[in-house]
């Protein structure tokens, strides 16, 4: 066994093997299935180009090869920094085959990233691509070889260098692969908090085939599906919830879009047949915003909206905008997936995150003493699975600190169950704001700012203050972009939309600011560590954790994505988790 991998305890894995939610066949495996039942069937697209099932197959085992005569074994771990381009999938399927763990580096990672990712996991190869809009990524595997020197492979996709071409690799004979255990660490992918350095989840063959296998019987998703990979491929949503991954594992196709700009991923769209993608509120938000002026045959497509809290406001403007199905759903890359269903009433799609995916999914809403609230009241949410890890990957102190000792992950997310048991995200644990001697759900605001019809995205934080122990600030993102409506809309306008929707008078707003977009983590969450552009406290005290927007640029970074893009309209945000 891998060491610092937490497993399940003997009595879960029977359970959960019994149960038929683990069926021992590693991702490679699955994949191979599917070629061999239709070699010739189209498996992915990128802006390259396209491969059947048999060619995908034939180039990851090449690929496998390669790094096994590099000297990459079982259990070597392997940092995966490449983009939506079809080597992510041909090189991770190859890290499969032999046994060894891709590590899911994000594109808008640079040299501290990668350096924490390299030394946390003790990689022994990095994989990365030569350039990528205008940043050499072969400057930064050379700093980080430097810093780290158990790094003894670099290989890169593209012009290499000094370094080990992945084309190279692609042209090694094909061998015998010898079988992986599916209870074996698959691949080690990334929380994705706001604050400090991400710590890295293990997840098996076996839980994440069954991660994929279940949200895609919830979103209807089979072999006939075509999935869009808007985002990130490394990320967790992207790759197997079902995402590009899972498409292949269920024998269905996918397309990686090089960014998630209307004007590339529209006509993608209609050219590929989509049939489903996820996405961030605020990407959803931008192309319902560019469906106005740029129609789009949505009708048969699925999306599936998810890494933040995507109210009824915004959820049945992009579904009015775009026509196309919408889903709500919840997902950490630790495990549990909560999803509304196709035949959900309209208010439950558009209000809660729906049910989990797995009848064998725990939940528990508890109190600050770990005590469990009744239906309708909120609490930090707890859960354990069969797809939800016991420890993170060699973090004994964080383990202690996120894991009950009955093996219950506290999730960190405020949350209540619906007598239907459903689950409503109500915002993060620490997301909230002490204001008047009252406790202030930064997300709760957030949610009802959004459904003024000239605010585009919004951010609430807490400011500290002499008097009130923090005011409450709020920042705004307007349709007409900052210099159209800035002069009218004030936070008198925002205190008294959202008074008369009920809110109590202590979450109002004390003061607001219009930007032009706000600040993402690489995983494309807002950031809220962030410089940004407010007045000084009363009281002489500065912005304890407020999130940055610059005033102006030419060009906006989408979230989620890193990939800078130039737009014709105003910058667009969300607030993902």
């Amino acid at each position: 066994m891998l060491d610092g991998f937490v497993p399940w305890p003997p009595e879960y894995a029977d359970r959960y093997r019994r149960a038929g939610y683990w069926r021992g066949r590693s991702l490679r495996q699955l994949v191979a299935d599917r070629a061999a039942r239709h070699p010739e069937k189209i498996a992915a697209v990128d802006a390259t180009g396209r491969l059947s099932y048999a060619e995908l197959l034939a180039e990851a085992d090449r690929v496998a090869a390669g790094l096994l005569d590099l000297g990459v074994a079982r259990h070597d771990r392997v940092v995966v920094h490449l983009p939506n381009r079809i080597g992510f999938l041909t090189t991770v399927l190859a890290l499969f085959g032999i046994g060894a763990i891709p590590v899911m580096a994000l594109p808008g990672h640079r040299r501290e990233e990668i350096l924490h990712l390299v030394r946390s996991s003790d990689a022994v190869a990095y994989v990365g691509p030569d350039r990528l809009q205008g940043f050499d990524f072969r400057g930064l595997a050379r700093e980080v070889r430097r810093e780290a020197p158990g790094l003894r492979h670099v290989v890169i996709a593209g012009e290499a260098e000094e370094f080990t071409p992945l084309a190279e690799l692609a042209r090694s004979g094909a061998r015998e692969l010898a079988p992986v255990d599916a209870s074996d660490v698959a691949l080690l992918l990334l929380s994705g908090g706001t604050t400090g350095v991400p710590k890295l989840i293990p997840r098996t063959h076996d839980d994440y085939a069954y991660n994929i296998e279940a949200c895609a019987r919830v979103v209807e998703f089979d072999e006939d599906g075509v999935y869009l990979a808007a985002n990130p491929v490394p990320h967790n949503a992207a790759l197997g919830c079902p995402g590009a991954l899972g498409a292949l594992v269920l024998g269905g196709k996918a397309v990686l879009a090089a960014t998630p700009s209307p004007d590339h991923v529209f006509p993608l769209i209609e050219r590929e047949g989509v049939t489903l993608t996820t996405l961030v509120p605020a990407l959803a938000l931008l192309w319902a915003e560019a469906a106005l002026s740029t129609p789009v045959d949505m009708k048969g497509m699925t999306i599936q909206v998810g890494s933040s809290k995507f109210g009824p406001a915004a959820a049945e403007r992009v579904s009015d905008s775009l026509g196309c199905r919408i889903l709500n759903v919840y997902g950490i890359g630790e495990g549990l997936i909560t999803h509304t269903r196709p035949d959900d009433p309209l208010e439950v799609v558009f209000g809660t995150e729906g049910k989990p995916v797995c009848p064998d999914d725990e939940i528990r809403i508890v109190d600050a003493d770990d005590r469990d609230l009744p239906a309708g009241e909120t609490g930090e949410l707890l859960t354990r699975g069969p797809y939800t890890i016991r420890g993170y990957f060699a973090a004994p102190e964080h383990n202690r600190r996120s894991f009950t000792p009955d093996g219950f992950y506290r999730t960190g997310d405020l949350a209540r169950m619906t007598e239907d048991g459903d689950v409503v995200i109500e915002g993060r644990l620490k997301d909230i704001i002490h204001h008047l001697g009252e406790k202030v759900s930064a997300e709760e605001v957030e949610g009802h700012v959004l459904t003024h019809p000239l605010v585009l995205d919004t951010a609430v934080v807490g400011i500290p203050d002499d008097e009130a122990d923090e005011r409450v600030c709020v920042f705004v993102v307007l349709r007409g972009g900052v210099d159209a409506e800035a002069e009218r809309f004030t936070v008198r306008t925002v205190r008294e939309h959202i008074r008369a929707r009920g809110l109590a008078s202590y979450k109002l707003p004390d003061q607001m600011v219009v930007v032009p977009d706000l600040p993402r983590t690489p995983v494309g969450k807002v950031d809220k560590t962030a410089r940004m552009p407010v007045p000084a406290a009363r009281g002489g005290g500065l912005p304890a954790r407020p999130g940055a927007a610059r005033r102006a640029r030419p060009r906006v970074t989408l979230p989620a994505c890193g990939c800078p893009v130039s737009t014709s309209g105003p910058p667009s945000s969300g607030r993902p988790r």
